[in-house]
């Protein structure tokens, strides 16, 4: 099923603002990482890991749940479909990667920093700075890298699509039509 041209300019606006929403939330979180990781302060380590458990719980599995299923939906409503392009594929894996890397990794490693704000407050220092420095800097690195195959679509047509498009491309008499590139 293929979406009409209004549909598809209203999820594409649905997908890219979630897409830019879970970078610039990757990036408040690194920034608050950083702040955890590197300052003197008990109190501004508290706050910054405390700012960081409130965008993990509340920001971020909606923000990346959007994305995806945004992304599906173009992927299965336009030409670019979900496995015809290796570009959009590796989107679509990357993506459910670092989703699921959210919910198993990133959010327990926040909430493991939070619980041990009380060693901080009593002026120890940061348990372990990765709890809050790994998550985001793997996470930013993979929007970033879809963002470019976005932009690039390198890699050309999966088997599948080439398959498809070669099927497509065929008149009844077994004769080959041009082909019209549409955007």
């Amino acid at each position: 099923m293929k979406l009409s041209r209004p549909a598809r300019r209203a999820w594409l606006v649905v997908h890219v603002v979630a897409a830019a929403s879970w970078l610039g939330l990757t990036l408040g979180l690194l920034a608050l990482g950083i702040t955890a990781a590197t300052t003197g302060s008990a109190v501004t380590v508290e706050a910054a890991v405390r700012a960081m458990k409130l965008f993990a719980d509340w920001l971020l599995l909606p923000v990346a749940f959007l994305t995806l299923v945004s992304g599906l939906v173009l992927a299965l409503g336009t030409q670019w479909g979900l496995a015809r392009h290796r570009w959009v594929y590796a989107k679509f894996w990357v993506t459910l990667a670092t989703t699921t890397a959210t919910v198993l990794a990133l959010r327990p490693g926040v909430n493991s920093a939070v619980a041990a704000v009380a060693a901080v407050a009593a002026g120890g220092p940061l348990p372990d700075a990765g709890e809050v420095l790994f998550g985001p800097i793997v996470s930013l690195s993979a929007y970033v890298f879809m963002t470019v195959i976005s932009v690039l679509k390198p890699w050309g047509l999966t088997r599948r699509g080439r398959r498809l498009r070669a099927t497509s491309t065929r008149t009844p008499a077994g004769t080959t039509a041009p082909t019209r590139r549409t955007a």
